[in-house]
């Protein structure tokens, strides 16, 4: 495995008539550490503790070196952090004032007694929050913590970071102020009546990893009750992104998405939300496969948006593995589980394949494996080409929907985003390993928000003129 250039940093108790530093010293250098600094935090004539910067590998590294000094005699281990740690000490995010209160004319008039003006007028006409309040510039990350990426499901308090990171991203990229909410339920009518209640505060709710099918109901009843955008981006952002990229790569494979057979692995939200993408925009033959293989229309499924797959897919009502239904497949589309797709799958795929091993952290299948078969290999992944992530997708459709005031997010504003995301790559620069821009390149967020707010204007759900 590659070393990195990770820190940690160890606060040890050391008993100095039982051991000295060099032992421990010793200990670290003979575990693959490198000490890279020493802060005395208290010293006494038989105690001492000592912070300890060591640079290591990886976290496998680290644990070694952790319990080599543990296991020494004199010197136990009281905290190890690193810079992952450090960053969220306090949390990510604060709250700031956009003026100072620095006199008694200023207090009164953001607080008591003026205040009360505004909150009558508010009061006889509700849609002056968006003009006097945060609400037309703040957006709800709300989770239940059940599906957090790469943890599944989770304590509400252990999802907050993963929230309050999804609110950084906001205001890195839209200049949105999100705010994580973090719920002590996993009951689908509280959740429902809980972000109802919480709704006149905000512009629009982001609702974030929340375990399917759950996840279908409560976006899909709040959208009917609520009159502010309500997006599951789990959803329908991983749909975004993943769009953008076949566009790209049917241009240079020069296919028409009509004339493709594509094949749908892992069949939960981001599959359906997927699929349903892939038909809006002209797919006419998609294939989904989960672990009992292709879902057809001589099953019968429990689940229920599986029984709307089954009747809106599959035309051929094509049965079996996926090693069975990827034959002459033009595109693999994963979001499912690590390696389950082999090199003599994609063998069999149409040429010029198409494969999008979404997976995280280790995809269906490696790129290495992959590459020689395939025209374009797309991943979850940050350290290869053409990463599919959807911080490429819901700062620009949030920032459209709340400078339009649009009511909800629709199939046609999703295509929009979709097609915004891909025209950001010119035809000079397209090429097998540039079909989606990087989550850094600023023209996204603009050009996603301008198109939104076209299709919003045109289907009748923009507020706003």
């Amino acid at each position: 495995m590659a070393r990195s250039n990770m820190h940690a940093i160890l606060r040890l108790e050391i008993n100095k008539q039982l051991i000295t530093f060099g032992e421990i010293a010793t200990c670290i250098s003979n575990s693959s550490g490198d000490m890279v600094a020493i802060d005395v935090i208290k010293e006494g004539q038989e105690m001492t503790v000592r912070d300890i910067t060591i640079r290591v590998g990886n976290e496998m590294e680290q644990e070694k070196i952790v319990n080599s000094i543990n296991a020494l005699n004199g010197v136990s281990v009281k905290h190890v952090s690193d810079r992952t740690f450090l960053v969220h000490l306090g949390g990510k995010i604060e709250i700031k004032s956009k003026i100072s209160i620095d006199n008694r004319e200023q207090l009164s008039q953001v607080y008591t007694p003026e205040v009360a003006r505004v909150s009558q007028a508010i009061d006889k006409n509700p849609l002056l929050a968006y003009n006097l309040t945060i609400k037309n510039n703040a957006v709800a990350v709300i989770s239940d913590g059940t599906a957090v990426l790469g943890l599944g499901k989770i304590k509400p308090e252990a999802a907050m970071p993963v929230m309050e990171g999804k609110a950084m991203l906001f205001k890195q990229f839209a200049n949105i102020n999100a705010y994580p909410l973090c719920l002590n339920t996993t009951d689908t009518e509280e959740i429902i009546m809980i972000i109802k209640a919480l709704s006149p505060t905000f512009g629009g709710i982001n609702l974030e990893d929340i375990a399917s099918p759950q996840c279908f109901e409560i976006e899909d009843r709040l959208k009917k009750e609520l009159d502010i955008p309500v997006f599951h981006d789990d959803q329908h952002g991983t749909a975004i992104v993943v769009l953008a990229g076949i566009f790209n790569a049917l241009k240079i494979t020069k296919k028409n998405i009509e004339d493709c057979k594509i094949v749908v692995c892992g069949i939960g939200a981001a599959g359906i939300a997927i699929t349903k993408m892939l038909l809006n925009a002209g797919a006419k033959n998609v294939v989904g496969v989960d672990r009992n293989g292709a879902i057809n229309r001589d099953e019968t499924y429990e689940n229920k948006m599986w029984d709307w797959y089954s009747n809106n897919t599959n035309p051929t009502n094509e049965q079996g593995p996926l090693s069975s239904v990827i034959e002459n497949a033009d595109i693999f589309i994963g979001v499912s589980a690590a390696g389950i797709l082999k090199v003599e799958d994609v063998k069999k795929m149409a040429d010029q394949a198409i494969v999008f091993a979404l997976a995280n952290p280790n995809p269906e299948i490696s790129p290495e494996d992959a590459s020689p078969y395939v025209k374009i290999m797309a991943t979850g992944r940050s350290d290869y080409p053409n990463q599919v992530n959807n911080v490429l997708c819901f700062p620009g459709i949030f920032r459209g929907v709340l400078d339009c005031r649009a009511s909800t997010i629709n199939e046609e504003m999703k295509l929009a985003a979709a097609k915004a995301i891909a025209s950001t790559i010119g035809d000079d620069e397209l090429n097998e390993d540039y079909i989606i821009p990087g989550v850094f390149n600023d023209q996204v967020v603009p050009k996603i928000k301008e198109a939104v707010i076209k299709a919003a204007h045109e289907t009748g759900v923009a507020k706003k003129i």
